[in-house]
């Protein structure tokens, strides 16, 4: 009986051994977790994966940036910082060991100067060796490819810099065709700019003026397509369609024109009455006289205030005056009333002394004293 008892203590304590050499088998892992402004993190995600068998534990750091596990099965593991569920940096195998702690902290501070200097590396292509060293062969044979496609595109600035220049300082010496040929070299380096379809397609239709006959209408046409390439990039610009529309009126293409004015308006109301005038000149110019009235007209009705528009479509009407058998000039209706209109605007403005001198032939007299209804009254201060 008593063998069989010390048979059983032996058993009991070699339990025993057993279940206290399984406790010792634990490690811990602590460490501090610290910003990219270099304070303590509280509340990030500290995630422990074990990578030899499968194994999830997870931590948040304290106000102080502080975290600790403790009661980790002995093993390798990958640690990472988790930040609002990104993750912000990690160490791969990390070891655990018996005994105090294994201490690793995160500094995202330098992890951000080392992604800054990485990304600069990037972008000139410039390695210094630890970079190297820490990039994978794909990784690094991906930088020098961007290196180059980078060294490529700023060469191809610097091209397009310079033809565009160019194109600028053949228009200011009205040199229109080595303009052409400057913005046609621009286009073709990148597609994409707006300002160049704009200026090239001006340079084309400045050219076509220069030309007669075919060479001309040829000119012309090119200029067209260049506004074109400029609208399809940037529809919502109201400046494209009303320079487009002036470019068709001059064309002679005036269903088109207007429908371009009507676009710019559409897109910008406050200059609507500015755009048709703008048209009514061009026709005035192309001797499409009748037109141009009706473009004054739809400048007025867009904005009643805007004086050249009333000045010339009263220029317009006096056209359509009748005389009568004893030399008096019929106008037609609304004649006078634009002509005092655009006075009451601009009374000191370019066209006053031609407006005061229809109103006398069409009426015999002429007020003298005009004032805009724009204007502020001065208020008479009290005694």
């Amino acid at each position: 009986m008593r063998a069989r008892m010390r048979w059983i203590g032996m058993m009991l304590f070699g339990l025993l051994a057993f279940a206290s050499l399984s406790w010792g088998q634990t490690s811990a892992i602590e460490g501090k977790v610290q910003d990219d402004q270099g304070q303590p993190l509280k509340g990030a995600m500290i995630k422990l994966e074990r990578t030899d068998i499968r194994g999830h534990y997870q931590v948040k750091t304290d106000k102080k940036g502080h975290y600790y596990y403790g009661g980790l099965p002995l093993g390798t593991y990958r640690v990472s910082v988790e930040i609002e569920g990104k993750e912000a940096d990690f160490v791969n195998n990390v070891r655990t060991h018996l005994g105090d702690p294994l201490e690793l902290n995160f500094d995202l501070k330098q992890v951000k100067e080392q992604q800054q200097a990485m990304q600069k590396a990037a972008e000139t292509g410039q390695l210094t060796k630890e970079q190297e060293r820490s990039l994978t062969p794909e990784q690094k044979a991906a930088i020098e490819k961007r290196a180059k496609e980078q060294s490529e595109q700023m060469k191809k600035n610097k091209e397009l810099n310079d033809a565009f220049n160019a194109g600028r300082e053949a228009e200011t010496a009205k040199n229109w065709q080595g303009a052409v040929d400057s913005f046609e070299k621009a286009s073709q380096l990148d597609p994409a700019q707006t300002v160049v379809w704009a200026h090239l397609a001006d340079s084309y239709l400045n050219l076509a003026e220069t030309k007669t006959g075919a060479d001309k209408e040829a000119a012309m046409e090119k200029g067209l397509g260049a506004y074109q390439k400029a609208i399809a990039l940037k529809p919502d610009d109201p400046s494209f369609h009303n320079n487009y529309a002036l470019a068709l009126a001059k064309a002679k293409k005036i269903d088109d024109a207007k429908a371009e004015l009507t676009k710019a308006a559409a897109l910008d109301p406050a200059s609507a009455g500015k755009y048709y005038y703008n048209l009514g000149a061009v026709l005035v110019n192309t001797g499409q006289t009748d037109q141009a009235g009706d473009a004054f007209k739809k400048a007025i009705e867009a904005n009643p205030n805007y004086a050249p528009a009333q000045y010339q479509y009263g220029i317009y009407l006096v056209s359509k005056a009748t005389t009568t058998a004893d030399g008096k000039v019929i106008p037609p209706d609304g004649t006078v009333q634009a002509f005092q209109k655009y006075l009451e605007l601009d009374p000191t403005g370019p066209y006053a002394e031609q407006a005061k001198g229809m109103l006398q032939t069409l009426t015999g007299t002429v007020q003298t004293t005009y004032q805009n209804p724009d204007e502020k009254k001065a208020t008479k201060k009290k005694k």
